[in-house]
């Protein structure tokens, strides 16, 4: 069963909370309310989110300041931000936006179709980077238990590295193929560069299981008295 992405909503106003959930149901996630920027803080202490929908303009602690504490903190500051407005305030409010974090700045009344693709982008590349986190957790797990399997039977390395490799490439396909998509659609650059990130993970897992197939070592050994 696939485990579905959390996206956090954070709004003062109920009205615009089932709004965006009306808006977002379609995606099939799970959907977190936050009313305040301090309750936003406290659901990300415990819980990882793919995106945040973070309104600008909230009593108290703004969407601003709401945003520099998520990114100041180890956990939470790679967490995509797309801050909601109703106000526009100019190029000004929009770069202060932008500096304080957000991958989008998105001015009320949005399109509905717009804000679902925009969020689906970011849901996808944070269901890939949890496939190759699990991808590279069970590298870990084989190697430092010698090639046991979960079922505590005994792999053969060879076999072993061939079952790593093809998950590992069953990864790298959805990659490439999320990578052509956002390609194809001119999607945001802050996408894109989330999907190469992902990317130059995946090549470096792809290297690390290369040098443990046999031969790799002592095919370097020769290349380096050559």
């Amino acid at each position: 069963m696939v485990q579905k992405a959390k996206i956090l909503l954070v709004d003062d106003r109920p009205e615009n909370l089932l709004a965006l959930e009306a808006i977002l149901s379609a995606l099939d996630q799970t959907l977190v309310r936050a009313s305040s920027g301090e309750e936003a803080l406290k659901a990300l202490l415990t819980d990882d989110f793919a995106v945040i929908l973070l309104d600008v303009q909230m009593p108290g602690m703004d969407g601003f300041e709401t945003a520099a504490h998520i990114k100041r903190r180890e956990r939470t500051r790679d967490i995509p931000i797309i801050f909601l407005t109703a106000i526009n305030h100019g190029p000004h409010h929009t770069f202060r936006g932008y500096a304080a974090g957000a991958v989008d700045y998105i001015s009320k009344p949005f399109d509905p179709w717009v804000l679902r693709a925009k969020v689906s982008v970011f849901v996808e590349l944070y269901m890939k980077n949890c496939q190759l986190r699990e991808q590279a957790a069970l590298l870990r797990l084989q190697l430092e238990g010698g090639g046991k399997a979960a079922v505590g039977e005994t792999k053969e390395p060879a076999s072993l590295l061939a079952e790593l490799s093809a998950r590992l490439a069953a990864v790298e396909e959805q990659a490439e193929a999320l990578s052509k998509q956002l390609d194809d659609e001119s999607a945001d650059a802050a996408a894109v560069a989330t999907a190469a990130h992902l990317e130059r993970k995946l090549t470096g897992l792809r290297r690390a299981l290369d040098a443990l197939e046999p031969g790799a070592g002592s095919t370097s050994s020769v290349s380096s008295q050559n």
